[in-house]
């Protein structure tokens, strides 16, 4: 009975770990609303535009770009690392075999006259190895721990980086729509500027205009041929900011051009969009998850780090045959067995263990602010995507309402100019006020897009309703 006792205690203690056990921060969060819709993260959240161009485009960076790339190579590293880590919970097992002949000097120490009879020396040895650290104190388990969260986190990291990535070939391929857009605003207006200067050119050399007429028009056209410039250049570096997006070679970024496709105003807007913060978007958002298993990480950390204030017990065996001849090394009489226990106890390190320790009490400290500076910011991003998204709408109304009127306007003012009740210089500053704002119409509509694409990884991914 009393031997039951001691067993039963030795795996009480041999069971004990020191060290806080993880438990979720506890912080002031908001009530949120039970919106019937369902999240879902890692799904194609993009396919809510409905456009085949920019589908290929997500499913060509998913593969090639190598920031995704690199994250994927970061998991395998941290499973890696999460797999020596349990390793040092289990037995060490080796397998060793030894053969070895030596001709010892007559006038060497190794031979002794009288004693030694030979001067050959062979030795044959196989052995199988085992050791063993009882973690009584949990230094190991806490490192283990530890190593998961740290995969769970590298995870969690790879999610953020491939939404982070969808999200910006998605803006990349509105941008260049846009930018599509208004270069043929643009030329149109070039067009017409090219010719209202060619027919001021021939009426000013005839002596039927003012130089001060002549040099406004040629300043007006000027003017729109340095917006063309200015337009081509920006599209350029967006094709090669897509082409960075899409892993290309730089043979292929040389090359690579994006076709034109749907015009963007004819991009498909989501009807139904969330109008407030959905419950699960703790639990949905891949930077909230990552920086969760980091926390989680430091607080073993802090485990592991106090685990090393305590003795470590090691226990080493070793089982085997040794002969002086190969052909006896398993004959009876040949085997031979050790058995090893040893015992370490820190006493004195410098002030190393506590240093250690404090080491892991500050970084858990800086990682316990870093999870809530990053809740914080994911409900600002939350927040700010939903007013975005509610005032970029009213916004686009607002500009469509304006290109209208200044449309109308346009008109009436060509049929004053042909009447003669007006000046060509009245004529071109309503055109280039409508020039103006059908390229502020332009930008609303890539910023209406942009919106939906901030809102769809604000919450982690994109929505839809629930059956």
């Amino acid at each position: 009975m009393r031997k039951s006792y001691y067993f039963f205690s030795f795996l009480i203690f041999a069971g004990c770990s020191v060290g806080p056990d993880y438990k979720a921060p506890k912080i002031d969060m908001p009530k949120l609303s039970k919106e019937e819709i369902a999240l879902y993260t890692q799904e194609k959240w993009w396919s809510v535009f409905n456009v085949k161009t920019l589908d290929k485009l997500e499913e060509k960076a998913l593969i090639y770009n190598a920031d995704l790339r690199m994250a994927i190579a970061n998991i395998d590293a941290a499973m890696a690392a999460a797999g020596i880590a349990k390793s040092d919970l289990l037995p060490q097992i080796a397998v060793s075999g030894k053969g070895s002949k030596a001709y010892v000097s007559k006038n060497g120490k190794n031979f002794i006259k009288g004693l030694s009879q030979k001067r050959n020396a062979t030795d044959y040895l196989g052995t199988v190895s085992a050791s063993y650290e009882i973690d009584f104190f949990g230094k190991y388990r806490k490192a283990n721990e530890a190593a998961r969260a740290q995969l769970l986190a590298t995870r969690a990291a790879k999610d953020a980086v491939m939404l982070s990535i969808t999200s910006q070939v998605a803006k990349n391929y509105f941008l260049i729509r846009a930018l599509d857009a208004k270069l043929a605003i643009a030329h149109r207006t070039l067009a017409t500027r090219l010719e209202t200067y060619r027919m001021y050119k021939s009426r000013f050399e005839h002596g039927y205009c003012t130089e001060l007429d002549f040099l406004r028009i040629q300043s007006e056209m000027e003017s729109v041929k340095t917006t063309v410039i200015d337009l081509e250049e920006a599209l350029a570096k967006a094709e090669t900011s897509m082409s960075l997006l899409l892993g290309c070679s730089p043979r292929e970024m040389m090359e690579r051009k994006t076709s034109p496709d749907v015009a963007i105003e004819k991009l498909r807007i989501p009807g139904f969009v969330p109008k407030g913060i959905p419950s699960d978007v703790l639990n949905r958002r891949p930077d909230l998850l990552q920086a969760e298993g980091m926390l989680i990480a430091a607080n073993a950390k802090v485990g592991e780090a106090r685990a090393a204030f305590f003795p470590s017990i090691s226990l080493t065996g070793v089982y085997g045959f040794e002969s002086l001849t190969l052909g006896k090394l398993f004959r009876p009489g040949s085997d031979m067995w050790s058995f090893d226990g040893g015992i370490n106890l820190p006493i004195f390190s410098g002030g190393r263990l506590s240093s250690m320790s404090d080491a892991a009490k500050a970084n858990y400290r800086a990682a316990l602010v870093a999870y809530e500076k990053t809740v914080q910011v994911a409900f600002k991003e939350t927040l700010d995507a939903l007013i975005s998204n509610r005032k970029s709408r009213e916004i686009v109304v607002s500009r469509t309402r304006q290109v209208n009127a200044l449309k109308r306007s346009y008109d009436i003012a060509l049929k004053q100019k042909e009447a003669g009740l007006i000046g060509l210089i009245d004529l071109l500053d309503v055109e280039r006020g409508l020039l103006s704002c059908e390229m502020n119409l332009v930008t609303a509509l890539q910023n209406q897009l942009n919106a939906v694409v901030d809102l769809c990884k604000a919450l982690g991914g994109g929505w839809q309703r629930k059956q």
